[in-house]
């Protein structure tokens, strides 16, 4: 055996020498056998550096295998590597932990997940083979949207309020997005002066006021605007929409001016937190239950809702016991609606605002779409037909009473929903004249003469006069 100084150049440090887990270092002199031995291929320190077999028993890293790409050698990199007391590794001075990067990349937040299954509902095709794909993907949607509508915990902290307390006989709610005319309105139909300037978000909170229309007072609620992703709560989007849900009616104002395009980004934003316009609740009878599996039937034949379909649905919401019984044809969302359980159904007028700026075929296009109503505040153009067309939205009737040898009192009308009865007449009055009720003469349209003796469950009309006799 040859001795080291006759050998050649000095090896360099082994890369067994710096494992993930520490080892006992090779001995420093040459090593016998034939990749000892000097030779072509291996003349250079690094080559028969990778020959040297591996003396040391603690865990490695694998040297990539041939043509294998993306795998980076620690010795042909010059990177040094090294343990960390909880198993991340160490390159250089900066730590990477596994546990911590899966982490982060599991904890999706909820508007990133909406957005990708809205992206998902978007490239799919619509067809048979696809309606159960996207009836789960809309009921996962459905349901990370409510939890983005759920408040948080942890926000204790109090602020403005921004509800106010509801009065009158209806409430309307002004939806819009800035600088539309909501404030200009406002003061053109009531009495409070709401601020009004050239520049957007000049109402930063809720202003009420009252219009007296046929002798009931209608609250009118002024609400800041609102911006895309309001749903999201962006410029205090959730308060205006949260208010909007306890309206009888809501009032979109438009600019005539942006076309199409503020319309369908408020109709999203309102549907996307369980607010159904100028829609009617599905006829659907849901009842969960505590065992037998999931009852389906359905009255009628259905074209956009099966059975595999409405147990899938019921299977994303964890429900296994239930009671289904459809009544008309409804598609997947409106099933969902029903189960959630907390939509709003409410009418909508849309008002088209800035008239007088636009032409007149584009006055009368947009004048002739349902539920719309083109009006100009700043000329008062066609304000009185926009109270008439809310008058009939909000299905108020006015009921004048009259006492036995007198003149009905036209000055003072009783303000009920439309449909109410005898008996609703007696609660508004007074809550004990519904037990000592005897009988009612009624003069109006509701009757076939007048005046006509009736009961509790007769149902009133408008400009209808009541005269009450009690036991």
């Amino acid at each position: 055996m040859r001795s080291p100084s006759t050998e050649g150049p000095a090896l360099p440090p082994t890369p067994h020498s710096c494992p993930l887990s520490p080892g006992p270092a090779p001995p420093a002199g040459p090593r016998p056998g034939p990749a000892h031995r000097a030779s072509p291929a291996s003349a250079h320190p690094a080559a028969e550096l990778m020959s040297l077999p591996s003396t040391s028993p603690a865990r490695t890293l694998n040297p990539r295998a041939p043509g294998e790409r993306g795998r980076c050698s620690p010795w042909a990199s010059g990177a040094r590597w090294s343990a960390a007391a909880d198993g991340s590794r160490v390159q250089g001075s900066a730590a990477v932990s596994p546990a911590g990067a899966l982490g982060s990349a599991a904890a999706m937040g909820i508007l990133e997940k909406i957005s990708e299954i809205e992206k998902e509902i978007a490239r799919t095709q619509k067809n048979k083979a696809t309606e159960y794909h996207l009836g789960l993907l809309k009921a996962k949607l459905a349901k990370y949207r409510a939890q983005l509508l759920e408040p948080s915990k942890s926000s204790s902290s109090k602020g403005e309020g921004f509800d106010v307390m509801k009065s009158g006989d209806a409430r309307v709610a002004l939806i819009g997005f800035p600088s539309v005319g909501k404030s200009t309105f406002l003061s053109l139909m009531t009495s409070t002066a709401s601020e009004a300037a050239s520049y957007e978000f000049t109402t930063l909170t809720c202003i009420p006021g009252v219009i007296e229309y046929k002798g009931a007072n209608i609250q009118l609620l002024d609400l800041p605007g609102i911006i895309e992703g309001a749903a999201q709560g962006k410029g205090r989007g959730r308060q205006v929409i949260a208010v909007a849900r306890t309206a009888d009616v809501v009032i979109m104002m438009l600019d005539a001016t942006k076309g199409e395009v503020q319309r369908s980004l408020l109709e999203k934003e309102l549907e996307s937190v369980g607010i159904r316009l100028n829609k009617h609740k599905p006829n659907i009878y849901f009842k969960p239950k505590k065992g037998g599996g999931i009852s389906f039937n359905s009255t009628v034949t259905l074209t956009q809702c099966s059975e595999k379909l409405v147990q899938l649905i019921l299977h994303e919401y964890k429900i296994f016991n239930a009671e289904v019984l459809f009544r008309e044809d409804c598609s997947p969302d409106e099933f969902i609606d029903v189960i959630v359980g907390n939509r709003v159904y409410m009418p909508c007028l849309y008002v088209y605002n800035k008239i007088d700026q636009i032409s007149m075929e584009e006055v009368d296009r947009l004048a002739r779409k349902p539920d719309s109503v083109v009006i100009s505040c700043g000329m008062k153009l066609n304000l009185d037909y926009l109270l008439e067309m809310l008058w009939e939205y909000l299905a108020l009737t006015c009921i004048y009473t009259k006492k036995r040898g007198q003149r009905p009192d036209f000055t003072d009308a009783i303000i009920l929903r439309k449909g109410a009865s005898v008996e609703h007449v007696c609660h508004r009055i007074h809550r004990s004249l519904a037990s000592q009720f005897k009988y009612a003469l009624v003069w109006g349209t509701s009757t076939k003469y007048s005046p006509q003796r009736v009961g509790l469950t007769h149902t009133m009309e408008h400009e209808d006069v009541i005269q009450i006799v009690k036991k």
